[in-house]
């Protein structure tokens, strides 16, 4: 019976590439723990008297008031016993970087990635991701990490608001987190995930524990925060679409939706299959160090080159927006000098095309992923949302827009701070769910071994591997049944079936099984046969009992 109503605390986790953010809301729950319809109308804890929002942690150890940015740099340092030693924007600390050459302590950055999946493209820049310390997986670097968030949110929320500390006794055992992740990470990936939330103590590894915990793409969490945030007067109006891309620092996460018909208007729906691209700002980095290390071959300069790479990440690439422009790395002091290395008091000179060719992969990655979105969708689509860090770059904005004007297509960039989209939209996600229906990715299925049907050209064609079953019937073996095609779009709560199935067994062995629900990455758009090019290419996604 309904017995009234309590609140919570839902605080969203965005881990990135190179930096992370911590967003909160409070919100209220039923007995039932069903979420209350209007979470809006319920007054806050937090602020009495306010009428409660979402919020972002600002205040960081090492880094006393981010302002709007809410962000700390995703960076770990781990002396040489494993123990973890500076974390966020202290790692970022003059005296820590000292502390930390004197002491040989190991910098573990981008290790985000590493949790990426080994399929397509994501498992061919391996080389360019930092490795992570010996006797670490990324699991318990990752647990690390969260733990440390865990304790800014903590400190923070006791100390920004009236009684807090108070208010974090009550709320700190019942919170629900919410994690998102690139759009092209599934199953494996959420469950090396999870296994780093129970790591960091998070959540208790109960059924009640798991279901505190959540997951949304950045792709879905930015789609969210946009529309909290204003989307241009007209956009996914009289049935039109929108491609969202959040530009951050490791992938390009493209997504596109369009209103449902439904009354609520923020009611949305995926209409193409989403994307996710490893050009993300530190592959500008990347391609730019391949270019300094050859540069700087023979100059005396070169074993500066860790510190020269980190200045333009942190000033040069940030500001360049002009080809015809000479660029400046400033990493030194007057007395640095190499002019046959464009060197002269401390500053290192790049011309504006060289600076171009470190972007340029990332600009033609997004246009080419945005028109193929457009080519995709089943509704029309005017407008390209940009969102994430990268989408800060002057350059990487009036390339893209004008190569998309072309198209016919408006690039817009939302007022709000961008760098804090995905965590802002993962609370969203939580309280508002606004997609009700996504496409699939892949064509899934099961193993199976069919009877052999003559009148099949593709069975004929197999002839020669006809065998007697266990029952006398004749049959083939390497088969593959799709239960669910790509590219089709399935609502939350809609239920795929195939079969009836038989399964064989031997009276000393159990009568349930778990069978692997496979999913097909290949190009053949109705897949059969797991020894065609399915047989590369099909992956376990799942397990179901049957």
């Amino acid at each position: 019976p309904f017995r009234g109503l309590r609140r919570r605390l839902v605080i969203a986790f965005d881990v990135g590439t190179t930096f992370s953010g911590i967003s909160y809301r409070q919100v209220a729950v039923t007995c039932r723990n069903e979420l209350l319809a209007d979470n809006r109308l319920m007054p806050s804890i937090l602020d009495p008297g306010q009428i409660p929002e979402i919020k972002g942690v600002t205040r960081f150890p090492g880094h006393p008031d981010c302002g709007g940015s809410s962000k700390i740099p995703t960076i770990i340092y781990y002396d040489r016993s494993g123990k973890v030693r500076a974390v966020g924007a202290e790692a970022v600390e003059g005296q820590v970087y000292e502390l930390a050459e004197n002491e040989n302590w190991i910098k573990v950055e981008w290790f985000k990635l590493h949790l990426r999946s080994k399929f397509g493209e994501q498992g061919s820049i391996t080389e360019k991701i930092p490795p992570l310390p010996l006797n670490k997986t990324v699991i318990h670097v990752f647990a690390d990490f969260l733990k440390y968030l865990f304790q800014c949110a903590s400190s923070y929320i006791q100390v920004a608001h009236a009684n807090g500390e108070n208010l974090w006794k009550d709320l700190a055992g019942d919170i629900d987190f919410v994690l998102s992740h690139p759009n092209g990470w599934e199953g494996t990936e959420q469950d090396q995930m999870r296994q780093a939330a129970l790591l960091a103590r998070l959540v208790p590894d109960t059924a009640a524990g798991h279901s505190r915990l959540s997951f949304v793409t950045e792709g879905e969490a930015s789609l969210h925060f946009s529309v909290r945030n204003g989307l241009p007067d007209g956009v996914m109006d009289n049935g039109e679409g929108v491609v969202i891309v959040d530009a951050g620092g490791g992938t390009i996460d493209i997504s596109s939706y369009c209103r449902t018909t439904e009354v609520s208007k923020h009611t949305s729906e995926e209409i193409a299959i989403t994307q996710c691209h490893f050009h993300g700002s530190v592959f500008v980095s990347v391609r730019a160090r391949v270019f300094l290390e050859k540069f700087l071959d023979s100059s005396y300069f070169l074993d500066d080159i860790d510190h020269i790479v980190r200045i333009f990440d942190t000033t040069t690439k940030l500001r360049f927006k002009d080809a015809n422009d000479p660029q400046y790395i400033k990493f030194g002091s007057t007395r640095d000098n190499d002019l046959s290395h464009n060197i002269r008091f401390g500053q290192l000179k790049l011309g504006g095309t060289e600076v171009v060719s470190f972007f340029q992969a990332s600009v033609d990655c997004i246009v080419k992923a945005v028109l193929e979105q457009c080519n995709l969708s089943k509704k029309p689509i005017s407008h390209v949302v940009f969102v994430g860090g990268f989408s800060a770059s002057p350059w990487l904005i009036s390339e893209v827009k004008v190569s998309l004007k072309s198209s016919g297509l408006i690039l817009f960039v939302p007022e709000s701070p961008v760098n804090k989209a995905v965590s802002d939209g993962a609370v969203s996600f939580y309280l508002d769910h606004f997609v009700r229906t996504r496409i699939s990715k892949l064509s899934y299925g099961v193993n199976v071994r069919p009877l052999f049907n003559p009148i099949d050209p593709s069975h004929k064609a197999r002839e020669g591997m006809v065998y007697n079953g266990p029952s006398g019937s004749k049959q083939l073996t390497n088969g593959f049944d799709v239960v669910l095609a790509k590219d089709i779009q399935v609502s939350e709560t809609k239920e795929f079936r195939r079969g009836p199935y038989t399964v064989m067994y031997t009276h000393n062995r159990e009568h349930r099984y778990t069978v692997p629900i496979q999913g097909y990455r290949g190009s053949i758009p109705h897949p059969r046969w797991t020894d065609d090019d399915a047989g590369e290419k099909l992956h376990p996604t799942l397990l179901r009992r049957v």
